[in-house]
């Protein structure tokens, strides 16, 4: 085993990377793409959305977030219609087989970090539960701020 990073930002990133790689691995195993897994899930967890909000929340740009929502709609996973809010753009929404794919995806991403934190003793899961929870606040209050700047300048 490698030695720790003695940074805890360094720290966060090698753990981040190295369990966002492992999730890859488990999705994959699913029989779905990383990006199919993204676009699942945060329709999953986001609900229906257009096209273009899809993409901004990904990070992914115009072009390549169309093929993979064409490619799931091939698949039955997603519907793809004019939005009626604008007739310029798509709303991508799950369909039955979608919600059905998500739950699954869920189950095998919540399963795989289950055996992750597994052998750990019962006060070292709940220490990382609580560590994890204030870092979740933490980025959900920087990303508010980051909201509210950009709604600022704008």
């Amino acid at each position: 085993m490698t030695d720790l990073p003695p940074n805890p930002g360094e720290l966060l990133r090698e753990v981040a990377r190295l369990y966002v790689r492992a999730q890859r691995a488990a999705a994959e195993c699913s029989g779905t793409s990383n990006t199919q897994c993204h676009i699942l899930t945060e329709l999953g967890r986001s609900g229906a959305m257009p096209l273009s909000e899809l993409g901004a929340r990904l990070l992914l740009e115009k072009s390549w977030i169309s093929r993979a929502v064409e490619s799931l709609v091939r698949e039955g996973f997603v519907n793809k219609q004019p939005n009626p809010a604008d007739a310029r753009s798509w709303l991508v929404t799950l369909t039955a087989s979608g919600e059905q794919r998500v739950a699954a995806l869920n189950a095998t991403l919540n399963g795989h970090a289950n055996a992750l934190l597994a052998d750990l003793g019962k006060h070292e899961q709940q220490e990382i539960a609580r560590g994890l929870q204030r870092l979740h606040r933490a980025l959900c209050d920087a990303q508010q701020s980051d909201h509210a700047a950009a709604n600022i300048t704008r």
